[in-house]
């Protein structure tokens, strides 16, 4: 691999991460209207 190629895979691995923190937070947000709407019902 040369250097390009190195800064690309750490960029595509940073962006990665941010991705995956992004969806556990959806994810959680998800799960507390859940429960907030079976509560209400």
């Amino acid at each position: 691999m040369d250097i390009s190629q190195l800064k690309k895979m750490k960029d595509m691995e940073s962006e990665l991460a941010r991705y995956k923190k992004i969806y556990a937070e959806l994810a959680f947000q998800n799960t507390v209207l859940k429960e907030v709407i079976e509560k209400k019902l």
